[in-house]
């Protein structure tokens, strides 16, 4: 026995020391993180994961303080400041994701769904993005209607045998789960050129909508929309394309902000008003320097400008492959009425994106914080799951991607956490849909950053990233109560607490 247990704690030191994931080393550890379903006594719940994962999704608890508060390095929440109502925090769920998640057994998937969209049992990942169409993280090129004429509109095996049976079991899991579907590009036969020739361009990549074809489009969404529905995917949201302004993706079509005022307004809006459906629609869904194209700046502003229906049109969706996310708070100040959403973010070999020290705090700061912060209800990264040959891919599209996580290719078991992974674990596990972002201040530091919430629930929560090299004891403090902990030096924390 002592044998036994002397090659146990050789094998977990091993697994220490190489921030290797625990259920790879050993498979009867309940979850995949340090957080448990177990409850923890106190008064306040709290995540912790440190950038060298001595502390791995860690749930603790702390207790209300009973003294006076009297620490200079407090942050106190003024609910009586609102900012915007959350929508949710999750991950790209493509065909690619799908294909990985069902090489799986049956068990282990279950198992990572659980403790990746369980409210009650795990991070509570609560918003996906999925493709209408294929995207550059498709089993093959495809679209679903293919054949020319909207009468031929139909789902694909890609839809009906990978990511349709994969959102089924996460929606039993949350079943209060958003669903955001955008299109990579149209049925090729509806293509042209350009607005001049107007002439057919069967490709796959690049060309743009045919005017003549806007009404058979926007039927195409309502169909896409109707179908899922049809198996029991409700689809919250959609955007009218992805990346408008990239030609060279594997799949894409160029959609200028005017072509896209003209498909909106004459086309989808009547069109989902006619088929009474309730689904939000996010214009643009690009970066924040519109590709370096002067004549597409604020590109969602000049569609408003020109008149949208607010009953449909939602606001606008961005991702961060180029320009300042401080676009997101210009965006807002020109138009606070309507929302904003982030909705991609990769990373990869391009930048260390498997480097936990360096990426969970950047992405923590950069993502998570600097987009909530900056009004965003919603915050959506890219591929859930990848396989450790960062697949699979297609020619074309992204060959040096990785997912928020990555599953050996080998055995389908093993599991690499990224860093992707653990911010939107941070906001999600504490900050619940419909929420609202309050206001939060009093302490500031170089490398603390944080945001405050009030849940429906009547609980506050509070995510804080302290990319210093010190530890640093913080007290947080509301209207009626005070407490605090040593945050470790590069981690984030997660807190929640009833008011």
């Amino acid at each position: 026995m002592k044998q036994i247990n002397k090659i146990k704690g050789f094998f977990w030191l091993i697994c220490f020391l190489t921030g290797a994931n625990l259920v790879a080393c050993d498979s009867s550890k309940k979850g995949n993180t340090d957080a448990e379903t177990e409850e923890v006594k106190g008064d306040v719940t709290l995540y912790v994961t440190t950038a060298n994962r001595s502390y791995d999704f860690k749930k603790s608890a702390v207790a209300f303080s009973e003294t006076q508060n009297m620490s200079p390095s407090t942050i106190t929440l003024d609910p009586s400041q609102r900012y915007q109502t959350m929508d949710g925090f999750g991950a790209a769920v493509t065909g690619s994701s799908c294909f990985n998640l069902l090489q799986m057994a049956l068990d282990d998937r279950a198992k990572f769904l659980k403790e990746t969209f369980s409210d009650s049992e795990g991070m509570g990942f609560s918003y996906i993005r999925i493709s209408i169409g294929c995207s550059d993280f498709s089993l093959s090129e495809y679209s679903c209607c293919d054949i020319k004429g909207i009468e031929n509109f139909g789902l694909t095996d890609e839809e009906t045998l990978y990511v349709i049976p994969v959102l089924k079991d996460i929606l039993a899991i949350n079943p209060k789960l958003k669903v955001m579907g955008s299109p990579w590009t149209c049925p090729p036969w509806m293509k042209v050129n350009n607005l001049t020739d107007l002439k057919p361009f069967e490709s796959w990549t690049s060309g743009q909508l045919n005017p003549a074809c806007y009404q058979d489009y926007a039927t195409y969404f309502v169909r896409w929309i109707q179908a899922f529905e049809g198996a029991g995917i409700p689809i919250y949201s959609v955007t009218p394309q992805n990346e408008p302004l990239n030609r060279g993706n594997s799949a894409s079509l160029f959609m200028t902000w005017q072509e896209q005022r003209d498909f909106v307004k004459e086309a989808l809006t009547p069109k989902f008003k006619e088929a009474g459906l309730k689904t939000k629609v996010y214009l643009f869904d690009h970066n924040y320097n519109y590709d370096n194209m002067n004549d597409q700046n604020d590109y969602p502003i000049r569609i408003y400008d020109a008149g949208v229906d607010q009953d449909v049109v939602a606001g606008s969706a961005y991702h961060n492959y180029g320009g300042n996310r401080e676009e997101l708070l210009d965006i807002h100040d020109q138009s606070p009425d309507m929302e904003l959403v982030f909705t991609e973010t990769s990373i990869g070999t391009w930048n260390d994106g498997r480097n936990l020290p360096v990426r969970l705090m950047a992405d923590m700061q950069e993502i998570a914080l600097g987009t909530v912060n900056n009004w965003c209800t919603g915050v959506i990264v890219w591929n859930l799951m990848l396989d450790t040959d960062r697949g699979p891919n297609r020619d074309g599209g992204c060959q040096t991607c990785y997912g928020a996580v990555d599953i050996d290719r080998s055995n389908y078991k093993t599991i690499t956490r990224n860093s992707h992974y653990y911010i939107i674990g941070h906001l999600s596990v504490v900050v619940k849909p419909g929420a609202t972002r309050i206001a939060s201040g009093g302490y500031v530091e170089n490398g603390i950053v944080y945001s405050a919430f009030e849940n429906t629930d009547g609980t506050y929560a509070c995510v804080l990233l302290n990319n210093t090299n010190e530890n640093k004891k913080i007290t947080l403090e509301d209207s009626k109560h005070h407490f605090s902990y040593e945050v470790p030096s590069k981690s984030v924390v997660s807190y929640q607490w009833k008011k």
